[in-house]
């Protein structure tokens, strides 16, 4: 990991891995809850069981917010998974209705906490092309 990353790696790491830590416990009526958002965005999703998901997920967060934090992962590698749980936060805001604008990507009140996890896929995108990009300048 380079020094450069380690800021941008440590605070979304340690993010991303105490929302999976508080996600462990997760059943019932909260698990269905946090399923049902996925399905609307990914109907792939719905062939899983909301307490499977809510394990799933968990343990999902917990590994990548550990990836990041682990120095010894390399910052390509963080990066790309950072960018697919972000890419899917994007999606989940894109199809989930009441949280645009009508034919807009503006968010509406309701969808500022979804728009704004937009940054999770840049800051995923920023650490691999940056970690690809060093390792061409070095050649």
């Amino acid at each position: 990991m380079r020094l450069t990353h380690a800021p941008l790696r440590v605070v979304i790491g340690a993010f991303i891995l105490n929302s999976g830590l508080g996600k462990r416990t997760l059943e019932g009526q909260a698990a269905q809850g946090l399923h049902g958002m996925a399905v609307g965005a990914i109907p792939q999703l719905g062939e899983l069981e909301p307490d499977r998901f809510a394990k799933l997920l968990s343990r999902g967060e917990i590994a990548l917010g550990a990836a990041l934090l682990a120095p010894f992962v390399p910052s390509a590698l963080a990066g790309l998974g950072l960018a697919g749980f972000g890419a899917g936060l994007v999606q989940l805001y894109l199809k989930t209705p009441g949280m645009r604008e009508p034919n807009s990507l503006r968010p509406t009140q309701a969808g500022i906490p979804l728009a704004k996890d937009a940054w999770l896929l840049a800051a995923g995108l920023t650490l691999a092309l940056d970690s690809f990009t060093h390792r061409r300048r070095r050649r």
